[in-house]
């Protein structure tokens, strides 16, 4: 076995081959609960002819674990059905056959048969109860056929109790039973099952009197009514659910509060409210209040508590956690703030045990909150009164030299100030109060409580020797000092005490605002974060502020987990088990299934980690992963933790949105230029391409008609067509790649007028109608560049001025240097731009009604083109008026350098 309390090819096998058939889209399977009041009633019997049912029409039924109870009826159903082996685990000599969960997942079968709902897993299982498994099953699509007892419901546990004198120790919540899609009753008279079974008269030869004192006749009259009103009670919450859900609220205005505890009895209080709650339709909260003398509890005690808040969450209840000195204050305050209604509390604190005894909770809350019902619960089972546990008091004792030293030099400063006090003629009620202000200061610096009484008894006696005649004696003259005495030590004790609890009250307080600092301060580094790995650690660095603990935080990357990030309390620490396989499997089934897992779970116990999903409703964006050391989670650091864990999902949704965003505008965009272009090409393509068509049909069909020049004419009509076809292509082609950021450029230092000459040798041929000039301010100025996408920036830009100018204009080509810049400008004396249309000449696919574009059948590429080119290598494009009219379009280069190799 591994140290998740599971074989090793386990977690690997079910949770990378198997969880993908668990994903969130996957319908969920169908419970049916065969329910019956006691063993032999039939209710195993009655789950195997459904299953003979079930196969008979066709659904693939499989039995995963079937107790026959030595019924040969029940094993003779077995035959013909698929069984799954069950798994084996070894503890000591004994080898305890259970239920194969990962076989069972790997057969994935459409309906599954498990008997015995309530049964309490082996120690190896992935899980400690059966419904656990059954609920995985369930989530993985397979419908579960199971059985169960009525003494097996949590909420039941102690009428069972009263009425048949047996604690039944395997036990489910309520919620599983009340959640089921379907439960059929198994039933049968108890005479008919006395007979049926033989049973008693087999326990007591035997000699199991226990067993046969639970089949009696009038224990199993009231089973079976505990069973039938239970199943009408689920009606009931079935058909008020149906009825509340168009109303969008299913509580009323009853509102059940249930006291936490560490005593034993507590077990009956909360299962006694969660039937109330259930009764009423009420809200059902849990409420602890949480003493200054909560750490001094022992372990035993705190397990209990823990225990206790467990049992209440699987009932329902919402678990709250105040904090004083004051209990029934608290709860009062608690219950008149949240609307609280009824208040539940046990028996053992509601008697006084003397007459001068403090008022007990009962009076106080009656006192407190005069408007509520308090119900006070029995418990007959305890065979004696639960004491709430007694301070630790080696710790109350034990006090440090420091502490005496501090204590020993304020009685000797207040001694001085004393003995000045009676030099200047001051009377004796100045020095007890000098002496009362010093046993306050010493309890507020020391730590040990047993500081302040010392201190207390030792001002009495210092007062008694140095300032009561017959000084420096312990005697005392004045029939009044011994009054005198008492009093000062009852104020120096009574104020010492008081400054004690003060303390520790503000130290209980100080620690939770504490926490709810942290929480506070998450949500606003959250919103600062960049990114998710910004997001991740800083709510890694408030998790360890809070909990102290070694982090180790997976993000999700699909279906699957990143790799670990782990976060260390203390830099010098290196546990390497934190990334083992052994504790990423269950880090995967907490992101497989969406429940936390692993240290102080019910769930992969094994693990030395809790671990928890980051996640948001279903959506689980990460786990995390809480180094336990076997020291579960106290209630508010456990709500808190919930808390951080949420702000981190939300912040992590919401990047996920923007992402989401941001991509679905980048994609409208790339739709709404793809739609330009469609209708650019249907309406701006139609001219040249009908004019290819029309002048090589004309040639075809009378090409002897046709004189030379007609011919020539007809051949330079489809000639300029097709270059200008050719010419968008390119366009298009390069526009793309450098927009996408997939065109390298190869830099050279070039001559511009060399380039210059270059691009006028392939612009348009009508150019011969335009006097287009060249002049540079340098013989010889050098640009770094890519020669070739310039030259077609050249062309562009000429080509723009040859087509938007008539014939005879002039077209200056300038070039000149500009600190590290080359700047070139070609302008012309044409009509000019609009002011209006220069902001945009340069968008594309921009063609104000085919005036101001590239070409008088355009898509608008030409000059975007040109600014990508340019903006590509560092350089700016502009476009002005020339004067006295026309346009000039400028754009800069970066300058180059000349390398001399000697």
């Amino acid at each position: 076995m591994d140290m998740a309390g599971m074989p090793k090819s386990d977690p690997e096998q079910m949770l990378r081959d198997e969880n993908e058939k668990t994903s969130a889209h996957q319908t969920r399977g169908k419970l049916k609960i065969f329910f019956g009041y006691a063993s032999g009633v039939g209710k195993t019997y009655a789950m195997l002819k459904a299953a003979h049912r079930a196969k008979q029409q066709g659904i693939d039924v499989a039995a995963g674990y079937i107790e026959p109870h030595g019924q040969p009826e029940t094993a003779a159903l077995l035959r013909g059905l698929d069984q799954i082996p069950p798994a084996e685990f070894h503890q000591g000599n004994l080898t305890i056959q259970e239920f194969d969960l990962d076989a069972a997942l790997r057969r994935k079968p459409q309906l599954i048969l498990i008997d015995e709902l309530a049964h309490t897993n082996a120690d190896g299982c992935r899980h400690s109860k059966r419904y656990q498994d059954i609920e995985e099953l369930l989530k993985a699509g397979i419908d579960v056929h199971t059985t169960l007892n009525v003494q097996h419901i949590e909420s039941l546990n102690d009428t069972v109790a009263s009425v048949t004198g047996i604690m039944v120790r395997e036990r489910i919540p309520d919620s599983v039973f009340d959640k089921a899609d379907q439960v059929e009753l198994a039933d049968i008279e108890p005479r008919d099952l006395l007979e049926r079974m033989g049973h008693e008269k087999s326990c007591r030869q035997r000699g199991e009197l226990e067993t046969a004192n639970f089949f009696t006749i009038e224990n199993l009259t009231a089973l079976r009514e505990l069973a039938l009103r239970r199943c009408a009670d689920r009606m009931n919450i079935l058909s008020e659910r149906g009825r509340m859900k168009n109303q969008g609220e299913y509580h009323t205005d009853e509102h059940i509060l249930v006291c936490l505890s560490s005593s034993p009895s507590n077990t009956k209080i909360i299962r006694t409210a969660a039937r109330m709650a259930s009764a009423f339709r009420g809200t059902f909260t849990a409420l602890f209040v949480e003493t200054p003398g909560y750490e001094e509890m022992d372990e035993q005690d705190k397990k209990r508590l823990r225990d206790n808040m467990r049992l209440a969450q699987q009932l329902g209840a919402t678990i709250e956690t105040v904090y004083g000195d004051d209990v029934p204050y608290q709860i009062a305050e608690f219950a008149r703030l949240s609307g609280v209604s009824k208040i539940v509390i046990g028996r053992s604190t509601a008697t006084r045990k003397r007459f001068f005894s403090k008022p007990t909770l009962t009076e106080r809350l009656a006192a407190d909150a005069p408007n509520l019902d308090i119900h006070i619960i029995p418990d007959s089972n305890l065979t004696k009164a639960y004491r709430l546990p007694k301070k630790n008091l080696a710790k109350t004792v034990l006090f440090t030299l420091r502490d005496m030293a501090k204590s020993v030099l304020l009685l000797a400063l207040a001694t001085a100030v004393g003995l000045g006090f009676c030099q200047l003629g001051f009377t004796e009620v100045n020095i007890i109060t000098v002496y009362i202000f010093t046993v306050l200061i010493i309890s507020v610096l020391t730590t040990s409580r047993l500081c302040g009484l010392v201190s207390s008894i030792s001002t009495v006696l210092i007062f008694n020797f140095v300032f009561t005649e017959p000084r420096f004696t312990l005697q005392a003259y004045d029939s009044g000092y011994p009054i005198t005495f008492l009093i000062m030590f009852l104020a120096s004790f009574l104020t010492g005490t008081l400054a004690s609890k003060l303390k520790e009250i503000a130290r209980q307080s100080a620690r939770s605002a504490y926490r709810t600092k942290i929480l506070l301060e998450t949500n606003q580094l959250l919103q600062k974060q960049p990114d998710s790995e910004g997001v991740i650690a800083a709510t890694a660095n408030q998790l360890i502020k809070l909990l102290g603990k070694n982090l180790v935080i997976y993000l999700t990357e699909g279906k699957d987990l990143s790799e670990p990030r782990v976060f260390w309390v203390s830099e010098e620490e290196t546990n390497a088990w934190m990334c083992s396989e052994d504790e990423r499997a269950v880090a995967e089934w907490v992101l497989c299934n969406n429940k936390h897992a692993g240290a102080t779970t019910d769930t992969l116990s094994g693990a030395r980690c809790l671990y928890l999903a980051i996640r948001v409703n279903d959506q689980v964006y990460g786990v995390v992963g809480i180094q336990m050391d076997g020291v579960p989670l106290d209630s508010f650091e456990n709500s808190v933790l919930l808390s951080i864990l949420g702000e981190c999902a939300m912040a992590l949704e919401s990047m996920k949105n923007a992402k989401e965003k941001e991509e679905a505008a980048i994609l409208a965009k790339n739709e709404q230029l793809r739609a330009n272009l469609l209708r650019a090409i249907s309406h701006d393509l139609r001219t040249p391409l009908t004019s290819i068509s029309g002048n090589a049909s004309n040639l075809l069909a009378n090409y002897q008609k046709l004189d030379d020049t007609m011919r020539q004419q007809v051949f330079a009509d489809i000639y300029d067509d097709s270059m200008w076809l050719i010419s968008l292509v390119e366009n298009l082609l390069a526009v793309t790649r450098i927009e996408d950021g997939r065109m390298s450029l190869n830099y050279s230092a070039e001559l511009m007028d060399e380039v210059i000459a270059e691009a006028l040798r392939h612009v348009s041929r009508k150019s011969a109608e335009h006097i287009i000039t060249v002049h540079s301010e340098e013989e010889f100025l050098l640009a770094q560049i890519d020669v070739r996408l310039i030259v077609q920036v050249v062309i562009n830009i000429v080509d723009n001025a040859i087509k938007y100018t008539p014939p005879g204009s002039h077209i200056e080509i300038g070039m000149r240097k500009r600190g590290s810049m080359v700047e070139v400008s070609v302008a012309d004396d044409g009509p000019g731009i609009p002011d209006e249309a220069k902001p945009r000449v340069f968008d594309m696919f921009y063609s104000e009604a085919n005036r101001i574009v590239d070409s008088r059948r355009s898509l608008g590429l030409g000059l975007a083109l040109c600014k990508s080119i340019v903006t590509a290598h560092g350089g700016t494009i502009g476009v002005s008026d020339n004067t006295p009219a026309g346009t000039v379009f400028t754009f800069t280069l970066p300058a180059g350098e000349v390398e001399l190799h000697e």
